[in-house]
């Protein structure tokens, strides 16, 4: 957690005294995410056995709450809206504390599908990987309703990513991610900044794993565009964007560490 949230935001609820069941765990990340997040909880009780749960509710303020509820997963509830990236760093916590070796991370707003799950956690529970990035682009992926200007964003974002670090991606915006726990024992990587409560976190992690010559693999996966007239995505376009880039400009000039 943040040095700057004090331990009164966050609340962690496990229904059962429970034991970890799986080396894996899945951190799904909602915000107001409504009935969307119902279709996403569905699918993940179809993969909880090959994997535990938990779910990151950043401050919702609609249905969401209390629908996530309604399901028999451990819940971290933020009072008010925190940010992905110090939802993602909660989560990364929870599997530390609970001695997990592997987490995969998701959003709850339904793009994302959750029975893609153990294709993204195999190389890392088979030890070929440290670190998967899921990509809509490779062959056996697939991206549908994705507005043009997402589009190409992705594309400016991804070949940034390969002109600064050589690293040949395809998708680098996707958060469908999955990592081995122990990079975070490294000192060299330090999520724990309150610089990457938002979107740097993921990007920041990125650029880390990946010029610190970890093994980075992508695997193909969906990204499905909802049509249901509600806003696809919670990114504003310029300061969303802008905390994407951050730490690919402040870790290549060493400004950030």
């Amino acid at each position: 957690m943040s040095e700057n949230n004090a331990a009164v935001t966050t609340q962690i609820l496990e229904k059962t005294p429970r034991r970890r069941t799986s080396d894996a765990l899945v951190a799904l990340v909602v915000y107001n995410e409504g009935l969307r997040v119902e279709a996403v909880l569905q699918k993940l009780m179809q993969v909880s056995t090959c994997c535990d749960v938990v779910v990151i509710d950043d401050g919702s303020t609609d249905e969401t709450a209390e629908l996530i509820s309604l399901h028999d997963f451990s819940i971290i509830r933020h009072s008010h809206n925190l940010g992905v990236g110090l939802s993602i760093k909660d989560a990364i916590r929870f599997g530390i504390d609970r001695e997990y070796s592997v987490i995969a991370t998701m959003a709850g707003n339904g793009k994302m599908d959750p029975l893609q799950i153990p294709k993204l956690l195999e190389p890392l529970k088979s030890g070929i990987s440290d670190y998967v990035q899921g990509s809509r682009y490779l062959e056996g992926g697939r991206h549908e309703n994705l507005p043009l200007f997402r589009n190409a964003m992705i594309h400016v974002m991804t070949w940034m990513v390969r002109l600064l670090t050589g690293f040949r991606g395809t998708d680098v915006t996707c958060g469908f991610r999955a990592y081995s726990l122990a990079l975070f024992s490294n000192p060299e990587i330090d999520i724990w900044q309150s610089w990457l409560d938002r979107y740097e976190l993921e990007y920041y992690i990125h650029y880390k794993v990946i010029t610190l010559n970890y093994r980075v693999q992508e695997v193909p996966v969906s990204m499905v565009y909802p049509t249901d007239g509600r806003p696809y995505s919670k990114i504003r376009p310029f300061s969303g964007w802008w905390s994407m880039v951050r730490p690919l400009v402040l870790l290549s000039l060493n400004i950030r560490r």
